[in-house]
């Protein structure tokens, strides 16, 4: 499995607020690496990850999941995708307000038609791996935003996504959590495989990555961003 955005052009809002935070843009991600992508707030990097899980579809440009063109797929395919290969973490950790921290997890499996005793013992291994052992019987309405982060990053890798994207995992947390927090994204990337890309301002989620891509520069750079260190 692996990433390659080619020609990627995206253009937002409206008028006088309109812009292009991704012009032309050629990056490649590969499978058992994770990339740390960096840049200015506004540089385009949550607009790439969108791209990148089909979750935005592009001006124009390819976005080949393992050769597939995902801008290329109708609306019932890209969820499909989505849902069956993609982990996404959203900034915001986009759970649901109700649900306890394990009811996070059984949920999402139950979306792609895992019964909830096959994951159990994984899902509580995976909030443990990222501290929320004495959290799991929480709801989510009553937890630190840190908290909730770590939640959305044990659900996304429930399932071992093909294709792993991380919106600033460590925004929220202390230095020592966030430098765990690389280290399971890292250590979950090399022993699956899986191609993981994390946008991010923080030194320490770009100490634990093996490859530090900055979209600012490649962008001025004429947009190409291969698959080297």
């Amino acid at each position: 499995m692996s990433l390659h955005l080619h020609d990627i052009t995206v253009t937002v809002g409206r008028g006088d607020s309109r812009t292009t935070p991704l012009r032309g843009l050629d990056a490649e991600f590969p499978a058992g690496r994770l990339t740390a992508l960096t840049g200015p707030s506004g540089s385009g990097k949550s607009t790439l990850l969108a791209v990148a899980g089909a979750l935005l579809r592009p001006d124009s440009g390819q976005v080949l999941l393992d050769g597939t063109d995902l801008a290329a797929l109708g609306p019932s395919a890209r969820a499909r995708v989505r849902r069956e290969h993609v982990g996404y973490v959203f900034q915001s950790g986009n759970l649901l307000s109700g649900l306890t921290a394990r009811e996070q997890l059984l949920a999402a499996a139950s979306v792609v038609g895992r019964p909830a005793r096959s994951v159990r013992a994984r899902a509580r291994q995976l909030l443990t791996d990222v501290g929320l052992e004495h959290r799991l019987d929480h709801r989510a309405d009553t937890l630190s935003g840190g908290e909730r982060q770590r939640i959305a990053i044990a659900r996304a890798l429930l399932l071992e996504p093909a294709l792993l994207l991380v919106d600033e995992p460590t925004a929220a947390v202390d230095r020592t959590r966030a430098a765990d927090l690389a280290a399971l994204l890292a250590d979950t990337t090399h022993r699956h495989g899986c191609v993981t890309v994390v946008a991010t301002h923080d030194p320490v989620a770009e100490a634990a990555a093996d490859r530090v891509l900055d979209l600012a520069a490649l962008q001025a750079a004429g947009g190409d961003g291969g698959g080297g260190a």
